[in-house]
């Protein structure tokens, strides 16, 4: 992964994480994801949350899928992905996302159990630093 396009965020996720797979069988895996920033304002805490979409790929996509319930607190790193198209309307819209190099869970609030997927070299993971598979538009991922 490229050092110049890096984030890592940590929040809740925000909706199921929703599996599908290209027409050339490359699993795509979309979540939701919030963080936020907690403030003292005025003798008040006032929250500013953040809500990303994620997309993952290959098989941390399908292990994402199987292991991130609604509602886990997960770290998240990736890459910044910039969209923008036009509606039917002719208004343009853009929107920043995350494709994710990797997803795990938080273990402030929580415990896991970690179990080793088999398969492929490298445990069945995908760490030949190869780019992400292209995507169609019935494939967009955010």
């Amino acid at each position: 992964m490229s050092t110049d396009n890096v984030v890592t965020i940590t929040g809740n996720v925000t909706r199921s994480p929703e599996l599908r797979y290209t027409a050339g069988g490359t699993a795509l895996c979309q979540l939701g994801l919030a963080c936020g920033h907690r403030y003292l304002k005025n003798d008040e805490w006032v929250e500013d949350p953040g809500f990303y979409d994620v997309t993952v790929w290959a098989e941390l996509a399908e292990n994402v899928a199987e292991s991130v319930p609604k509602g886990a607190r997960v770290t998240v790193t990736g890459r910044l992905e910039f969209r923008q198209w036009e509606t039917d309307n002719g208004e343009k819209r853009s929107k920043v996302g995350i494709v994710a190099s990797d997803v795990a869970a938080s273990l402030r609030w929580a415990t896991v159990e970690i179990t080793r997927v088999t398969g492929g070299p490298g445990g069945g993971r995908r760490d030949d630093g190869a780019p992400e598979p292209e995507y169609t538009p019935e494939t967009e991922p955010f």
